[in-house]
């Protein structure tokens, strides 16, 4: 028999060995775009075994014995589904905390978005990866997608849904962020997520930002985070939280507010709530594929199980490469001498991708150690 309760909070208290805060679950991979970037090299019709409907309802079940982590539907684009509600609806049943991330395609209309309101999703996001149509369309690689996305963001907007934007920096478009920090305020949004391109899928490493790119737009995010009506957050740029405590000491010590520094204050509160610290590939997150396969990132591509044959807690808890993940100690090269590495831990997706070892140094980070935290990994 199926029960229902309210959704939790989190606590301030999270034990990522224990559950995920968040977890991405790719429902179809079917996709009308063809966007250059992404992770999933998208198909223009689903795949037959794909999980059924009532595995999807098994798997929902599965989560929520994890407590209330955020659910972020994704795809592909989820809205090629038929049973796409009927999931949501379920999910918030069960207490998970439901966010959709849908492409801006012809199936995004007002009555769909109304339905999905009505059903009681906390946060829709688009992804916007330029200011300009010249800039969006490129990189999305189908002609009036950016007016697209600008339709569904406005009737989002109207119709009450808590919105969030996502874009992905490559050397196409890093020269355009500041007009997109402009842009994500002018659209009502209240959290801007800003990706950084791992290489996998349609990716390529030659579209990957330098290290010491990667840092200037750390810097710079988190000085606009402080003027902006909306919030910033990264993903696949853990190193950002290193330098929010780096600037956050330099505040500090440049005031007579306080002689201590107590650390970072990294949880804002953003409509669906914000993880107490920060989370990682396999650390707090995690992703399962259209066919059940489960992965600690959708852009990790290590298969760890499949919901089909094993929990999916089971699955988190127990494989070895999820361990691995959650063990700083086994961190490698200068990731595994850091100081900062429990906070940030570097982009294990994109020490994967660029490497070959999932637990080698992040490539794309600067920061040279300046001592060793009790149990970090050495050099190996």
């Amino acid at each position: 028999m199926e029960h229902t309760r309210e959704p939790r909070q989190p606590s301030q208290e999270v034990n990522f060995h224990k559950a995920p805060f968040i977890i991405f679950w790719e429902i179809t991979r079917a996709c009308a775009l063809v966007c250059r970037h992404c992770r999933a090299a998208a198909q223009p019709k689903r795949n037959s075994n794909e999980l059924s409907t009532q595995e999807g309802f098994r798997l929902l079940d599965q989560m929520a014995e994890f407590g209330s982590p955020i659910l972020v539907i994704t795809g592909g684009d989820p809205m090629m589904r038929r049973d796409l509600l009927d999931f949501i609806r379920y999910g918030i049943r069960k207490g998970l905390r439901v966010s959709l991330a849908p492409s801006a395609t012809k199936l995004v209309t007002k009555k769909s978005l109304k339905a999905i309101k009505d059903v009681g999703i906390s946060r829709i996001s688009f992804s916007v990866d330029g200011s300009t149509p010249a800039l969006h369309d490129e990189f999305r690689q189908v002609q009036g997608s950016f007016q697209r996305a600008m339709e569904c963001i406005r009737d989002a907007r109207e119709i009450g849904l808590s919105l969030q934007i996502n874009t992905t920096v490559t050397r196409h478009n890093v020269q355009d962020l500041e007009n997109m920090a402009e842009m994500v305020q002018g659209l009502g949004a209240a959290l801007w997520d800003v990706f950084f391109l791992v290489p996998t899928g349609r990716g390529q490493i030659a579209d990957v930002l330098s290290p010491e790119e990667h840092e200037r737009i750390f810097h710079w995010l988190y000085h606009i985070s402080k003027t902006v009506p909306y919030n910033v957050k990264t993903t696949l740029g853990q190193p950002y939280r290193r330098v929010v405590m780096q600037e956050r000491k330099a505040e500090l010590a440049a005031t007579a507010e306080s002689t201590q520094w107590k650390g970072p204050h990294l949880a804002l509160t953003d409509g669906i709530g914000s993880s107490p610290k920060g989370t990682n590939e396999g650390n707090g997150a995690c992703f399962i594929s259209h066919v059940g396969e489960v992965y600690p990132s959708g852009f990790l591509p290590l298969p760890a199980g499949n919901v089909r044959e094993t929990s999916l807690v089971e699955i988190y808890r127990d494989s070895h490469i999820f361990r691995d993940l959650r063990d700083p100690s086994k961190l490698k090269g200068k990731c595994g001498r850091c100081e900062f590495n429990t906070i940030c831990g570097g982009s294990r997706a994109r020490a994967y991708a660029m490497t070959g070892d999932y637990l080698e140094a992040e490539p794309c980070c600067v920061y040279q150690p300046q001592g060793q935290l009790a149990g970090a990994g050495k050099d190996r």
